[in-house]
């Protein structure tokens, strides 16, 4: 009878043992599950912040221009209502485009000043309903002429992504970065040395070679990818 009584007792305690291991575990997997919940609700920034505002067009297409050279460019672009227009005075030798809102993606771009009759004319012949095509070919005509002139060398910024969301404090858009485009009018390959296909990451290359248009393109590397 005692064996009995004595095996009845340790099987009872067998199974208290493993019902308070499965509770332990049970817990220890909520406790971490919690935790990995947390952790990814971390990796969200509670600063971004939508670009919804006229202010928030110029703060975040300021990013596209040397940092040196913010505080006296001119920006213009559409604002809010849709009007194309100039949203803050600037005196220095930078022209910014800030991005357009009712686009997908984000897309704002710094250029210098001389460079604004030829940007002036594609928006004028965008607005005409012109194709890019058309664009291209009209330029290209007026470039050959006289009519329209860029100064080799001149630089275009652009600060561009897919996303549209931007922390306030310090105007970045969330995942942007920057390519430069230097103009080189009718260069080639032959006169630049340059590829016409990039040949490898942040590598520069020239593109639209032998036209009016031709440039040096100057891609860096994500700053996640370095």
């Amino acid at each position: 009878m005692k064996r009995i009584f004595t095996v009845l007792a340790f099987t009872g305690i067998l199974i208290s043992c493993n019902s308070s291991d499965k509770t332990k575990t049970a817990t220890q997997e909520s406790a971490t599950t919690e935790t990995e919940a947390d952790s990814s609700s971390n990796d969200i920034n509670p600063q971004l912040k939508p670009i919804d505002t006229d202010e928030a067009l110029i703060a975040t297409a300021l990013m596209a221009a040397p940092k040196e050279s913010r505080a006296q460019s001119k920006v213009i672009g559409y604002n809010m209502a849709g009007e194309f227009v100039t949203l803050r005075e600037g005196d220095n030798e930078f022209i910014i485009l800030a991005d357009d809102p009712k686009k997908v993606g984000f897309s704002a771009s710094s250029y210098h000043k001389d460079l604004e009759p030829f940007m002036a004319r594609g928006r004028a012949l965008r607005t005409e309903g012109k194709t890019e095509q058309e664009i291209f070919a009209m330029r290209e005509a007026e470039m050959k002429s006289g009519q329209l002139e860029i100064t080799p060398g001149s630089t275009l910024h652009v600060y561009y992504g897919a996303k549209t969301a931007y922390d306030p404090e310090t105007s970045k858009v969330d995942g942007a970065q920057l390519r430069y485009v230097v103009y080189m009018p009718f260069a080639t390959s032959k006169s630049t040395g340059l590829p016409e296909v990039p040949v490898a990451p942040n590598h520069p290359w020239i593109m639209d070679p032998g036209t009016h248009k031709a440039h040096i393109m100057i891609s860096p590397l994500p700053e996640d990818s370095e």
